[in-house]
Parts: structure tokens; sequence; C-alpha cells
């Protein structure tokens, strides 16, 4: 008891300490430990230093859909990073040109990209096999998967280091097929009405058309619209209703025909600078990867809203005639696929490796697909009563 009495006895010479000396000392304990580690329940925003910033460019027209899709995936990483890295998100145009993307985030003129594999195709044709190549039987969501589960990805880093390129990447969003596109006067039904035709697309979509005698020209795209005006093509395609819409499609034509080969499946493709991307921290490499996984459901409820509803806006308030592309058509384009990647694969083996380990996991899980999915359109056609063109 008695040493007990003594450690809380306070001796007799020391002076008592004024509230105020206590809250000081307090304070600047907290002061000085705050810089080895946080305060337990605070925000890491509260004690961060300067953020890391990352200055992304996208690929796209400042009215296009796209930006949105590629907002939803920089307001993932900068809420989960919190404060730690911040992505600033350009319009197409405000660094480099959109087709210019790649090679300025291999070099570091930019951070990073938003953009589609298709637009790096003039550095290799293969590029366009991850994410805009046409079809094999499979659709966006299932080759989404043969880039994540199939071996996709190895060979997609293998095509980088060959050419070069200082990126690291990552895919979203597994787009709905896109429309053969819009036509000054009727579509064409036929594989001899293509013919002549001066007609913008991108990627192995060019050689595919080229095959079946269509004069393609490649354009991003806020350079369509005013191509069509000056008669530069004769039709076109970009991507989607929404796309089209604010492009102002329905101002230079007013016949639509949905569906097509020629890019049945694509992705987004999300680019970071290689060396600052291995310079972070795990946590936050972690974050630009799992954030792509993230906005890819995001992306796909934000394309159902708004494509419907631009679809009806285009077919009511702008009066296009909008058409589904003949049975023909989808054949010759098989047919013309069938040709060209004969003749690339020969040219190049490595383009011939990519695209049978494509098939490979298109055959599979496809046809798993085939067999169970049930009869959506059946389903549609009773419920709504309505009898869709076939």
């Amino acid at each position: 008891m008695k040493k007990h009495k003594e450690v809380l006895e306070r001796p007799k010479n020391r002076r008592k300490s004024s509230v105020r000396e206590v809250r000081r000392s307090f304070f600047t304990k907290i002061a000085a430990t705050s810089a080895i580690a946080p305060i337990v329940g605070a925000p890491m925003i509260a004690v961060a230093k300067s953020p890391i910033v990352f200055k992304m460019q996208g690929a796209w027209g400042g009215n296009d859909i796209m930006n949105e899709f590629a907002q939803e995936y920089v307001d993932r990483v900068n809420q989960m990073a919190e404060g730690r890295l911040r992505i600033d998100y350009l319009y197409g145009g405000a660094v480099v040109k959109p087709f210019e993307i790649t090679d300025a985030v291999s070099k570091g003129v930019l951070d990073a990209g938003h953009q589609v594999p298709v637009y790096w195709y003039g550095k290799s044709k293969i590029a366009s096999l991850f994410g805009s190549g046409p079809i094999n039987g499979a659709n966006s969501n299932q080759m989404l998967g043969w880039i994540y589960r199939g071996g996709g990805y190895e060979l997609y880093e293998k095509l980088q280091k060959k050419l070069k390129l200082n990126v690291k990447g990552f895919f979203t969003f597994p787009m709905p097929t896109q429309p053969l596109g819009w036509f000054k006067s009727r579509p064409p039904k036929s594989k001899s009405e293509l013919k002549g035709i001066k007609y913008r697309t991108v990627g192995l979509a060019t050689d595919l058309m080229q095959e079946l005698g269509m004069k393609v020209t490649q354009l991003p795209g806020g350079e369509v619209v005013p191509a069509m005006e000056r008669g530069v093509i004769d039709a076109f395609e970009f991507n989607n209703p929404t796309s089209d819409r604010r492009l102002g499609a329905q101002d230079v034509c007013k016949h639509y025909s949905l569906g097509s080969f020629h890019q049945a499946m694509e992705s987004f493709e999300i680019l970071f600078n290689r060396t600052k991307y291995e310079n972070l921290p795990k946590d936050l490499q972690a974050i630009l990867k799992y954030s792509s996984e993230a906005a890819s459901s995001s992306n796909s409820w934000t394309a159902q809203k708004n494509y419907s509803e631009d679809l009806k806006n285009l077919i009511v308030k702008d009066k296009v005639r909008v058409s589904r592309t003949s049975q023909e058509v989808f054949k010759a384009q098989l047919d013309a696929w069938d040709v060209v990647a004969d003749r690339l694969g020969k040219e190049d083996p490595f383009f011939k490796e990519v695209n049978d380990s494509a098939k490979a996991w298109a055959k599979k899980v496809a046809y798993y697909g085939f067999l169970n999915e049930a009869d959506f359109k059946m389903g549609y056609e009773h419920t709504f009563k309505v009898k869709l063109p076939r």
C-alpha cells in the first residue's frame, strides 16, 4: 500500500499544470505523430500530402457520351484513392489528336488515356483483335472474358512489348454491337450494293469493308459529320444511337441500319504510362485496375438508359428511318472476314496466334450461351405484343 500511495501522491515541489498547458502539450504531440500515421478514424485526405495527379485524355469530342463513360471510371478512382491520387480528365484534342493517345501516353506526354484499341491500329492491325474486331461467334462480354480469363491479356502485353510501348492497359465496358451505319438513301441490302460506297469506319473493319468493295476512310468521331457534309464520305458508322445523335448524324442522313458484323464486339481501353503506373504504391495500382471493372458495370447501365432513349428520339423526333441490316449483308461480311483473317494470318504469324486464341475462347463460351440462353426476343414479342424486324 505504501508504494501505491507514493505513486498517487504528487511531489510537493511540482507545480500544478494549467489547463492551457495540458492542451498545448496534447496538440504538440499530435502534430508530431500525425506525420507518421493518420489519426484513427480520420479520412486519409485530412493528413495526405499533395496528391499524385494524372492527366488523362479521352479520344472523344466534348459532347460525346463516351466522356461520361470515362468520367465514371475517373470518379471511382478519385473516390477510392481518398486524396492520395487524382485523375484529371480532358476531352479529345485537348493535348493530342484522338489517334495519337497511345504514343502520347507511352512517351509520358499524357499520364493516361481513354480510348479503344482500334485507335492504334496504325501501329498494328492486331490491336483491333483486343476490342474492335469483327465477328468470331461471341459477343463483347464474352470476348472481354477472353482477355481476362482466356489468355488474351498476356497476348495484349506481348504485343505492347513487341511494339516497344511503355503502357499499362485495362479493359472496360463490353459494348453492344455497332450499327452498319448511316446512309443518305436506302441502306444496301446486298453485297453488290455495298460496292463503291465511300464509308467511314476504323480498324479491321476497314479491311473487311474494303474486301466488300467499299472505299473506306478512317476518321475520329468529331470529323465524321463534317466529312459527310463535304461529300468526302457517303455513309458512316460511329458507335451507338446516343453518340450518333449527339454528333448530328440525323441532320445529314435519314437512314440508319442497325446490326453488323464489322465491329460486333468492342471494349474501352484505359491506358497508363507504365513507368508512372509501376511507381505507384501497390494499393493505388489496384484501385486503377479494379476501378475499370466497377466502371464496366456502370457504363453498361448508362448505355442501356441512353441508347434506348436516343434510338426512340431518332425515330420519333428526328424522323429517321431505322431498319435492320439484311441477312445477305451479314453473310457477305462473314465471307469477307474469312478472306481477310486468312490473309493477315499468313502475313503475320502473331496475328494468327492472337486470332486463334480468341476463336478458341469464343467456340467454348458462346456454345454454352447459345444452348442455355432464353429466347429473349420471343419473350419481348409476347410481353409487348409486337413483331420485331427479322
